[in-house]
């Protein structure tokens, strides 16, 4: 039986985006949805600065380390530091395409290799109480069809995977950049989906190309969980209705996006007296005003002062105050 739980929704592991600073500011907008964290190698936490890649804040439960690698003793290993750490469950990366992965043998390469996914899968569940999923993709190059699959899911189920989220694309190890492997092969819904009605007892997620909440709640109709990658970070306020839609648990104290930037503050000001710069603090809440008045004069401000020494929170209060003021004049005006 899967120790894992069904979620809805969760935020997918996005290099250089879902940082501690990101899952911390959307929490503030949501606070049921399963955030992840950025891949992490097994080398950077058996031999890296262990504090810097796995420290986080208690308000981001529930969370996801996702690893990447392919030795069963390392993985197995890191999942137990990650049981110490506090997380809620770990990931293995069986879908990144990008040259550096590939030539550390881990992410979508590895669907080739299904018996070696088995055996770290079924060593980290050794090592860890914690659920271990794994996130991959529907194929590769030519090995992408639905019955290869099917094979390297049943083969790694066998060994015990709790949740497996898989990307509707298949991915080119050759001729094309990780982000164009993010959209140029076309999304294969019906093989996720198919993928769920035939092996209804596993946990099954999909993930590709999901942008918001409507198409979520129709996609959650044949599978047991969605996963949104690039929208939840280029319009995150999607997430504030996330708690209310989907888990029937509505966030009242941040109703607004200016609500959003007061209930942070808090978080930002800690990082800050630890030394954090406010230009790290501030990049994953560019975009909280996208599409609203003043939200161009709000990524503005922030872009220009944020990066100053010795800036404080200060440069977030002044960009708010614009945007009300922005706001009001738009109202007026109305």
């Amino acid at each position: 039986m899967s120790r894992a739980q069904p979620h809805p929704l969760s935020i997918a592991p996005m290099m250089d985006r879902t940082d501690r600073h990101y899952r911390a500011m959307a929490r503030v907008l949501t606070r049921r949805t399963l955030l992840y964290t950025e891949m992490v190698t097994t080398g950077a936490i058996l031999h890296g600065d262990r504090d810097r890649h796995l420290d986080f804040n208690a308000s981001e439960h529930p969370l996801v380390l996702q690893l990447g690698g392919d030795d069963p003793g390392a993985l197995a290993e890191c999942a137990a530091i990650a049981e110490q750490w506090g997380y809620d469950e770990v990931n293995l990366n069986v879908g990144c395409p990008s040259p550096r992965v590939q030539k550390g043998n881990f992410g979508v390469c590895l669907m080739g290799q299904p018996s070696r996914v088995a055996d770290c899968v079924r060593a980290m569940r050794a090592a860890t109480r914690l659920p271990v999923g794994v996130k991959h993709r529907i194929g590769f190059d030519e090995q992408d069809s639905y019955e290869l699959m099917l094979a390297f899911v049943d083969v790694v189920a066998d060994a015990g995977c709790d949740r497996f989220t898989v990307h509707a694309r298949k991915a080119w190890l050759n001729g094309l950049s990780p982000k164009d492997n993010r959209t140029i092969p076309p999304l294969r819904y019906d093989e996720v989906i198919r993928l769920k009605a035939e092996r209804p007892s596993l946990l099954i997620e999909i993930n590709g190309g999901i942008c918001d909440l409507t198409e979520t709640q129709r996609l959650l109709a044949v599978t047991d969980g969605v996963m949104i990658g690039r929208a939840a970070w280029d319009n995150p306020w999607l997430l504030q209705a996330a708690d209310q839609q989907l888990y029937g648990e509505p966030n009242p104290s941040v109703m607004s996006r200016s609500a959003a930037v007061l209930a942070h503050l808090p978080y930002v000001e800690a990082m800050l007296q630890r030394g954090s710069r406010l230009h790290h603090l501030t990049r994953p809440m560019l975009t909280l005003f996208r599409g609203q008045p003043g939200g161009k004069r709000w990524r503005r401000h922030i872009s220009t002062h944020a990066h100053k020494s010795g800036a404080g929170v200060e440069v977030l209060t002044d960009a708010l105050a614009i945007v009300m003021d922005r706001q009001a004049i738009t109202a007026g005006a109305a």
